[in-house]
């Protein structure tokens, strides 16, 4: 009887896979020898109801499975018979769908080697694989960038995948990702004869293939060895990348046989013990436990934990299709836009030279400023990116932390559709992986010590960002031992950063942390412990014109705020003039503007000027005054009062006027105005004036 219609298109996509497999075998090697036959597996399954597809798959099916279970090679009879299966096939299922006879599979006996590989070449050892990316840069260019463009996402896309596995192994959609995925850059990278990166994809997507039909359950064993498979494919994705870029071709191996030889054995079903003391995985995101083969003489290697340095940029599953634009043509853009936007000011001051006989330029005018000012914004807005991918990168960093460390966590984010430019957000991957660090390390106790002092066994990191004034906050917070700032003190003095007799605040001690080689591990770490991290972590900060706030109880936990300025960020900004001169006040910031009356205003001696509002006595601080400008309104019930927040105080700024409100981009100040106190950046405004944007929270504290 026919093959069912609904069945066919798999059973098509099975035979040319395992087509696709026979081409790249070699007798003499296993590379494509699982794969073939869970392929050989699948095709006889849909082809049961018939004997005679059935009866030819099930022997060819038979032979591998003498070759695996002997842990042998394809040899010369077997590949053979495999790829004379395959021609056959194609005939034989469209005479079954026909109602035809089928032509009998008589495979011809083999006098010689098989095309492909001598049958005297050992079995794939992996040394071989370990050897310089071979790249063709006169004539592959195109071909090379396209690559590495469409890895990077690929790379992406599988660390995600991955994380999600582990939480949800049953996940259907989340492997099949990563499968296509690894059967991508494998294709491409062999079309591009990038072998060691070829060979490697190909055998992780063999034991893909397995978990696809369900003949092998993932584990957070063999998560882990996709894992370090995929971070190799990085280093060597990065390889391609410098070589685009600069022209000097790799110069490094970037060793993958081990790799490969780890995944044959995790596809193959070779057991694995814990090491004595190593702890046991109970929970996702809990540490896993170091393994090591106990099949005698097996050439698997041990399953190490991977580098936790080594961690990448991430992109969302299912996320909308993208363009990869470069940064300057974005720049580019967003120049021309401003030159449009001042060609449509004077444009607009042209037609009100017209009068009421200029009616149908005024019409056309008011559209092109409609038309600008979308434009405007959406070329703002392309420079903008989630923070997302970066909580990302922290959970797999999390994860690798939590194996080493023998400690159990449960990672959340929040925030994670926070937009920051895109230049922001590449700047801060690095003081947040020292923080992520220094939270698994010094703040988080291990399962045993949470347990005695009345803690659940999981310890918690969230990680969070989101809005405040004008600033965005990334807020890192742990459930851990925290900080105690006697013993940061007496370390501080013990290494002479102050003196025995100082007296300082709570936060003067915490900022002790960032100072270069302070540190108060008992023993240095793989990953902390030598006084670098926060150091790092102060001085990106900073050169963000940012800032790090610490708060902690003892034995409760920590909480750290990097508070960052919106450079390059979209806000609503509210548009003041103070003589001849125009400022921008964060909309956020601003909570009411009102014209005072005299007799709410008064003068305290030290304290300055104050104004009375809805109860409450507020500093009044004169803008011209700070900034040494002329103003129109000297006393202040003739201008406008501003009541702003910062840092959880409310103040009151006097101006002359409220002009508009309006989005605007944040730019960044030349070196000459760079660290200017109360200002975070500048902006061009509608008529293509600049105008200087303020930040409520320095200016009100340099005040």
């Amino acid at each position: 009887m026919p093959i069912s219609l609904e069945s066919l298109p798999a059973l098509n996509d099975a035979v040319n896979r395992l087509a696709a497999e026979s081409i790249l075998a070699q007798s003499g090697r296993d590379d494509g020898l699982i794969p073939a036959y869970s392929l050989l597996g699948e095709i006889c399954e849909f082809c049961a109801i018939e004997p005679a597809l059935h009866d030819p798959l099930k022997g060819v099916h038979a032979t591998l499975d003498k070759q695996l279970e002997a842990a042998l090679p394809f040899d010369d009879i077997c590949l053979g018979q495999l790829r004379q299966l395959i021609d056959w096939l194609p005939a034989a299922i469209a005479a079954v769908q026909s109602a035809k006879v089928v032509a009998p599979f008589r495979p011809a006996l083999l006098t010689a080697p098989v095309a492909g590989g001598p049958a005297t070449e050992p079995a794939s050892g992996g040394a071989s694989v370990d050897s310089l990316l071979t790249l063709n840069l006169v004539e592959n260019r195109e071909l090379l960038a396209e690559f590495y463009a469409e890895a990077v996402d690929h790379l992406q896309q599988i660390e995600v995948a991955l994380l999600a596995l582990e939480h949800h192994p049953k996940d259907p959609e989340a492997l099949n990702s990563i499968f296509r995925s690894f059967h991508t850059i494998k294709g491409n990278a062999g079309f591009l004869q990038l072998m060691p990166m070829h060979k490697l994809a190909h055998e992780v997507e063999s034991l893909l293939d397995l978990a696809r039909s369900q003949k092998l359950v993932l584990n957070s064993i063999i998560i882990t060895e996709i894992l370090r498979s995929r971070d190799a494919l990085q280093a060597q994705v990065q390889q391609v990348s410098v070589a685009l870029d600069t022209g000097h071709l790799p110069s490094e191996i970037i060793p993958v046989s081990h790799l490969i030889s780890a995944v044959k054995c995790l596809a193959s079903g070779v057991p694995f013990l814990a090491m004595p003391g190593a702890p046991l995985l109970t929970t996702p995101g809990a540490a896993a436990p170091i393994l090591v083969p106990i099949k005698k003489d097996s050439p698997c290697p041990v399953v190490a934990a991977p580098d936790a340095s080594a961690v990448g940029a991430t992109k969302a599953i299912g996320s909308s299709a993208t363009v990869r634009v470069s940064t300057e043509k974005l720049d580019s853009l967003m120049d021309v836009v401003g030159e449009l936007v001042i060609v449509q000011s004077q444009l607009i001051e042209t037609s009100r030279e017209f009068g009421q006989g200029g009616a149908a330029l005024h019409r056309n005018v008011t559209q092109l400023s409609r038309i600008t000012k979308e434009l405007q914004h959406t070329a703002m807005a392309l420079r903008m990116i989630p923070i997302k991918p970066t909580f990302q990168k922290m959970e797999r960093l999390v994860r690798d932390l939590a194996r080493d460390f023998g400690k159990k966590v449960n990672f959340t984010t929040s925030g994670e559709d926070t937009e920051l430019d895109r230049t922001v957000v590449e700047e801060i991957g690095d003081p947040l992986v020292h923080m992520v660090r220094n939270a698994m390390d010094h703040g988080l106790e291990t399962p045993a010590d949470r347990i005695a002092k009345g803690k659940a066994e999981i310890g918690t990191v969230h990680l969070h960002a989101y809005h405040q004034g004008s600033n965005i906050v990334i807020e890192l917070r742990d459930d851990g031992r925290g900080i105690d700032p006697n013993k940061i003190l007496n370390k501080a003095v013990e290494k002479g950063l102050v003196a025995a007799n100082a007296t300082l605040s709570r936060e003067e001690i915490f900022a002790l942390i960032f100072a270069p080689g302070f540190s108060t591990a008992e023993k240095v770490t793989a990953v902390s412990g030598r006084g670098v991290g926060m150091d790092v972590v102060k001085r990106n900060i900073q050169k963000l014109r940012g800032k790090v706030e610490i708060s902690s109880i003892v034995g409760q936990g920590s909480i750290f705020k990097i508070m960052l300025p919106l450079t390059m960020a979209i806000i609503d900004g509210l548009v003041v003039r103070v003589g001849t001169d125009r400022f921008i006040l964060p909309s956020t910031s601003v909570q009411v503007a009102l014209r005072p009356g005299r007799d709410a205003i008064t003068t305290v001696q030290g304290s300055g000027e104050l104004i009375e509002v809805r109860g409450k006595l507020l500093p009044l601080h004169r803008l011209h005054r700070r900034f040494g400008i002329p103003a129109d309104s000297e006393n202040p019930w003739e201008g406008i009062v501003v009541i702003v927040e910062a840092s959880g105080r409310q103040s009151a700024l006097l101006v002359d006027e409220m002009i508009s409100k309006q989005e605007i981009v944040i730019k960044s100040l030349g070196a000459f105005m760079q660290g200017l106190p109360g200002v975070a950046g500048a902006a061009i405004l509608g008529d293509g004036n600049i105008a200087l944007i303020l930040d409520p929270n320095s200016l009100l504290h340099a005040a």
